[in-house]
């Protein structure tokens, strides 16, 4: 018997009908296999995964493959998205066993969970033998496999944590800023050779620190290549080569919020109309074609349509003369060079220069893009992660004023709506929501650091405290309950589920590590509200930059750019003034544009009191929330913007000109 059909996660309900008897985490699979006393066998998988797919229609459809996992197994089916502390500390089993990991992920552990034998895409024939080889075994040899399980948590146990320096001073930096110039690649962009995925945290840092060379060629490259999708907006997970140019075709939503961010950054540091069209393109995509009809963003769109990879995407030049007829069809073929780059004669399509026609481009993208919608699409998942939504939360926001979008704004108060009624139960934080109805799985670090970023941005955007409340409500949970006393924090709770390892992995992956983006919004949160706290674990937090930046700064990216701007201050603003007044909105808007590392932003009334225009203020009857705005108010009447370190303010300024000299001024 099947016992997916109730899930709530998209990648379980694929599996529904498989002829596998799968069960979904939890104590009842761990305790039928302790009847049966047979193995686990954990397979792990997502929902836009190609091989997950393709080892699904090999094996696990296959009934003579399903009869041995039925005989023999118990077959436990785990959504990576839903459940990432299972994923991590089972891929951590994987990686040293194999020195490789990956999905789908094939884990074989006892009725406790410990593991011991690990892999990923098996052929179905070699699965068959595999399956037949534990069950012999297990059977036959069963103290061989416990000893091995034992020895597998052992070491793992012994090998969690980084070690810890102190907060990353400008040297480390500089380090750091050598160690990447080593893995860059010069003429195509990116790190390192193929396969190249998106170092949106790496790009953070360097446009934070005034570097241009590096993050302009990569910025450029991704945007010019196939990796991005010259039609519709959005980039896809990965590039299988380092030009760029073929993607791997799933398109997941924190590529995309990460790199919104980081284009909507590289705009505001010259990078000028690529930059802009860019940001404005996958904002849109997102909108279009992310957004669920509770106001979230879902998870991933697939790789696959038919089930082929690539299928919605990819061009020849035929298709394309059929449907913008025989003189369009040849420019637009040489446009995007349709050469053949992908497979059976297709192209994945670039740009790699701007077309020398921009109406004709513009009207050439607009029929190709309608003949595309016609095809078959790609599966969507839409299951509403915390953590990804915060981080399109944030991208949302920053962009919408810079872009000058409201309708982007509107859609990043959306998503927090959503958040915030859904996720949010008795103080703590639900990881995922499917058709507006909570998953029952915890929030682990990411969720709760991403989200708090994601609602500071807003707050700094909207001006609404409430975001910023609910941020600091988020962030206790993290200094109380994720602590691992040596200043980090473990990625799940001190009151979760317990797996035969607690996980804890510092360094970034496809998403910022939990603990940086804990240390991102910790510090954030601290020049808004003066928190000593929040500031001391934010710099703690901090620590294991120091240990990965001089030969490992490519998984450091945000821990980077988040201690980029705690020796920047970072810059705080306070703009204050009336409500609707255009002139403290252009105040508010200019503190936005300004290109500083971390810079944080808080708008307010100007309630409080003010003596005769000298700045200052009276003592408020109750605590001013946040503190930054705190005895800033208007001066003779007109709006004001105090620049400010540390709750140090310059002389208040009440003109945009002189708000842009100040934060020139450093």
């Amino acid at each position: 018997m099947n016992h997916l059909a109730g899930s709530t996660s998209p990648y379980l309900l694929q599996h529904a009908d498989n002829p596998v008897d799968w069960w979904p985490w939890g104590e009842e699979a761990f305790a039928e296999a302790r009847r049966r006393d047979v193995p686990l066998l954990i397979s792990v998988g997502y929902s836009a995964c190609h091989w997950c797919h393709v080892m699904a229609h090999e094996s696990f459809e296959d009934p003579d493959t399903a009869r041995l996992m039925n005989e023999h197994f118990v077959n436990i089916k785990v959504d990576r998205e839903e459940r990432p502390d299972v994923d991590a500390v089972y891929m951590g089993a994987t990686q040293a066993m194999t020195r490789q990991g990956g999905w789908p992920m094939t884990v074989f552990a006892t009725p406790d969970g410990h593991p011991f034998y690990c892999g990923t895409y098996f052929p179905r024939p070699h699965f068959q033998r595999l399956l037949q080889e534990v069950h012999r075994v297990w059977t036959g040899d069963r103290e061989s496999v416990l000893d091995q399980g034992a020895k597998v948590v052992e070491a793992l146990d012994g090998g969690t944590a980084l070690p810890s320096g102190p907060l990353p001073g400008a040297e480390t930096l500089a380090r750091a800023m050598d160690n990447l110039r080593e893995s860059f690649d010069p003429v195509r962009g990116g790190f390192g050779g193929a396969p190249k995925f998106p170092p949106s945290m790496v790009l953070e840092f360097l446009l934070r620190s005034g570097e241009r060379e590096m993050s302009a060629r990569t910025l450029e490259a991704m945007a010019r290549g196939g990796i991005y999708d010259q039609l519709g907006g959005g980039f896809a997970r990965y590039s299988v080569d380092a030009g760029w140019v073929v993607p791997h075709f799933e398109k997941m939503l924190y590529d995309n919020a990460l790199l919104l961010r980081v284009y909507t950054h590289w705009w505001k540091a010259g990078g000028g109309d690529l930059a802009r069209r860019v940001a404005l393109e996958t904002a849109g995509w997102l909108l279009r074609e992310m957004t669920t009809p509770e106001g979230g963003f879902a998870s991933a769109l697939d790789a696959d349509s038919e089930g082929v990879e690539g299928k919605f995407y990819v061009w020849t030049p035929d298709q394309l003369g059929e449907v913008l007829g025989a003189d369009d069809g040849r420019w637009a073929t040489g446009l995007f060079e349709v050469t053949g780059t992908f497979e059976h004669g297709t192209s994945v399509l670039q740009l790699p220069r701007d077309p020398d026609d921009p109406e004709r481009y513009e009207r050439v993208r607009e029929r190709l893009l309608a003949a595309r919608e016609r095809r078959v699409r790609p599966g969507r998942d839409d299951k509403v992660v915390a953590s990804w939504n915060g981080l399109v939360i944030a991208a949302l926001a920053e962009a919408g004023v810079v872009f000058e979008r409201p309708d982007l704004v509107s859609a990043a108060e959306r998503a927090a709506e959503l958040l915030a009624r859904v996720h949010v139960v008795d103080g703590r934080l639900l990881r995922t929501s499917r058709d507006g109805r909570a998953g029952a799985n915890a929030g682990v670090l990411e969720d709760h650091a991403n989200l708090a970023e994601g609602l500071i941005a807003l707050y700094g955007v909207t001006g609404e405290a409430r975001w910023l409340r609910l941020a600091g409500t988020l962030l206790d949970v993290v200094l109380d309950r994720f602590a691992d006393g040596r200043g980090g924090f473990y990625d799940t709770a001190d009151d979760a589920e317990r797996l035969f390892q607690r996980p804890q992995d510092p360094t970034d992956n496809a998403t910022p590590s939990g603990q940086f983006a804990a240390a991102g919004a910790l510090l954030s949160y601290a020049a808004l509200t003066g928190s000593a706290r929040h500031r001391e674990a934010a710099e703690a937090a901090l620590g294991t930059v120091s240990v990965l930046a001089q030969g490992h700064a490519r998984f450091a990216g945000w821990g980077l750019a988040v201690a980029r701007a705690a020796l920047d201050g970072p810059v705080e603003v306070a703009v204050v003034g009336a409500p609707g007044d255009p002139r403290r909105a252009a105040l508010h808007r200019a503190a936005l544009l300004a290109d500083v590392p971390g810079l944080v932003v808080a708008l307010g009334d100007g309630d409080a009191p003010m003596r005769g225009g000298t700045g200052e203020a009276l003592a408020p009857a109750e605590p001013v929330f946040p503190a930054l705005l705190e005895g800033r108010g208007p001066i003779d009447e007109a709006p004001a913007a105090y620049v400010c370190r540390g709750f140090t303010c310059r002389l208040p300024v009440t003109t945009v000109d002189g708000l842009r000299a100040e934060l020139a001024g450093g």
